[in-house]
């Protein structure tokens, strides 16, 4: 379970790197769709990680110190918080310029071994999402791991949630608000990022 947690820095540009050698979790979906929720759920505060109600708002890469407890040992991991894709309101410029250091910090930053692909849950086919699933597949590394959650499970019905259960088997459903699945993901996380 994760016990502790702190902020550590912001990295303003993508060739700049992480500054810890530890196993990195990296957190990325659509604007909106919950990653900064999610990160203060799990580490059991409300405002670690800051959210915005405006689309592409930051373009900071936020870092922060997590401290997991399993069979009485610590394990220190960095939880990396990335901005969302898919918002509208900059230049095309920008955006190309954004994606392609994004793209380049994401494929030399090797202390990732676990990245995090956030889904909102009433919309599980967007083809953001399944194009941002092949573009993680498409330079993922042999000790590199995806996992699926699908956050705002707390907006469904029972029938829904069944449903999506059904078509994404190996997918987590959460909902920072509610709590629901979020100490299987806590576990989940740890399992994956060491390779367990």
């Amino acid at each position: 379970m994760i016990i502790g947690a702190k902020f550590i820095s912001s990295l303003a540009r993508y060739d700049e790197n992480a500054p810890l050698a530890c196993t990195q979790i990296a957190f990325l979906g659509r604007s909106n769709v919950g990653k900064s929720s999610l990160i203060n759920a799990l580490c059991h505060q409300k405002s670690l990680a800051k959210s915005s109600s405006t689309p592409g708002k930051t373009q900071l890469i936020n870092l922060f110190e997590v401290i997991f407890k399993f069979n009485e040992e610590k394990h220190t991991f960095i939880f990396v918080d990335l901005p969302g894709f898919g918002y509208a309101k900059v230049s095309k410029d920008t955006k190309e310029q954004w994606h392609k250091s994004l793209d380049e910090f994401l494929r030399k930053q090797r202390q990732i071994k676990l990245f995090v692909h956030l889904v909102d849950a009433r919309h599980t086919n967007l083809e953001l999402d399944e194009g941002l699933q092949q573009y993680l597949q498409s330079f993922l590394q042999a000790d590199q791991r995806i996992l699926r959650v699908f956050t705002k499970a707390d907006k469904l019905n029972q029938s829904q949630k069944a449903k999506l259960k059904q078509n994404f088997k190996d997918a987590f459903l959460v909902s920072s608000t509610t709590k629901q699945g979020l100490e299987e993901l806590e576990n989940e996380l740890f399992r994956q990022s060491l390779g367990l």
